[in-house]
């Protein structure tokens, strides 16, 4: 499962070093190909000569020690890893990253990764259970990242108890695991999703838009990977970091956003647009900037290509499904949309609601079907809203695609 995987391990300081150095020897020798990125603490306990003959890879240490000119060394770690391994991770390295400081290699590197990150403390008994060091876990924990628990046993500093980095080849047996091929619901499927707003230039400086965050499409995105999906997530201008897994195309008008969506509509099974699509761009697009002046200013607006309708024309084996933001009348416009563009499945929700509106971190929706389910989802996150919802359209048709208003 682990030939040409890409894991990098960041070792920090502690005397469960050797672990790692045994962690990476059996990695390589199950097929992975593994780099290492170590603290200067760490390089007290075990020198990066060590783990280079175990990885036959540089080992990476000084954040301004670049070995190749032609990339940013922490970036390109960064970018290159199909999974990162923090082992161990000391209480240190676990406060850095909870708080978002980087001010070494390991740091900058996992707040660079997109890649799923996992840490594997090793410390002392009390320090493991110091009420800050909690509080940092479960803080990475909700933000996503997974921890590899220690074991019990005898610790260097003389106590029994937890705090124990896990053995080798456990780690090695859950990294497989990680690996291993599940037989999920949209595996071989195709999954295109849109995602965030879209901007319309009026000038050099100035352009129409609207509030939309991006958080439901990319939690979508999200979801779909999980489930199996090969997913391609069509972002407008967000402040997001890109979705682990998920192949993303970054546009800024509706009609780039309309062009990479059918670019990529033929061969979709699912596709998810929950992207605000403006309805109106300005008919002219000024070269220089507009100066103020005494009078009133007038912009002359046009209509975008309606995206969603335009996939409902051309439907043939894809399922279309709608997110339709409204502020009144919800259940009644999202089935006029439902039926006017030909959509299986729309999902509405009251945008002027305080646990639902553009920027939340939860939502309120209802999802109608073209069979006649209504079906009501209460304030949740959107994280996971997304699951449910996929997994109710996957219940009842297969496959699925959302759009996001």
């Amino acid at each position: 499962m682990l030939v040409n995987k890409k894991i990098l391990i960041c070792v920090t300081g502690g005397i469960a070093v050797y672990k790692s150095v045994a962690l990476v020897s059996k990695l390589a020798q199950a097929g992975a190909d593994v780099k290492v990125v170590m603290t200067k603490s760490a390089m007290e306990f075990v020198t990066p000569l060590t783990f280079q003959a175990m990885s036959r890879n540089d080992v990476f240490f000084d954040t301004f020690d670049e070995k190749d000119s032609s990339v940013i060394a922490h970036i390109d770690l960064a970018d290159w890893a199909d999974l990162v391994v923090v082992a161990p991770a000391t209480a240190n390295v676990i406060g850095k990253v909870a708080n978002g400081i980087s001010d070494d290699m390991v740091s900058t590197v996992l707040l660079a990764t997109t890649a799923e990150v996992w840490f594997a403390p090793a410390m002392n008994v009390n320090m493991y259970g110091n009420k800050a060091v909690i509080r940092n876990i479960s803080r990475l924990a909700e933000d996503g990242y997974r921890f590899i628990e220690p074991s019990e046993g005898f610790l260097a500093c003389g106590y029994v108890g937890k705090g124990r980095l896990e053995e080798p080849e456990k780690v090695v047996e859950l990294i497989s695991e990680r690996f291993e091929p599940k037989n999920l619901p949209l595996t071989g499927k195709k999954v295109v999703i849109t995602a965030g707003p879209t901007r319309e230039r009026i000038d050099p400086v100035r352009y129409v838009s609207n509030f939309s965050s991006g958080k439901m499409g990319y939690a979508m995105a999200e979801a779909a990977v999980t489930l199996g999906a090969d997913t391609t997530l069509i972002s407008g201008p967000v402040s997001l970091p890109k979705p682990a897994g998920v192949t993303v195309i970054d546009v800024e008008s509706a009609a780039e956003m309309f062009n990479a969506v059918c670019e990529n509509y033929e061969d979709a099974s699912i596709v998810i647009k929950s992207a605000a699509v403006a309805d109106y761009r300005p008919a002219e697009i000024h070269p220089q900037k507009i100066k103020k002046g005494e009078d009133l200013a007038v912009i002359e607006l046009e209509r975008t290509t309606d995206i969603l309708k335009t996939l409902g024309e051309r439907k043939e084996k894809q399922l279309l499904v709608g997110f339709a933001a409204e502020t009144e009348n919800v259940l009644k416009n999202g089935m006029t949309k439902l039926i006017g563009k030909n959509l299986d499945f729309i999902v509405v929700n009251d945008v002027t609601d305080p646990d639902g509106g553009f920027g939340s971190e939860t939502n309120v929706v209802t999802l109608l079907s073209k069979s006649g389910t209504n079906t009501p989802y209460p304030a949740m996150s959107k994280k996971e809203l997304a699951h449910l919802l996929l997994e109710n359209i996957i219940k009842e048709e297969g496959f699925g695609v959302i759009h996001d208003r």
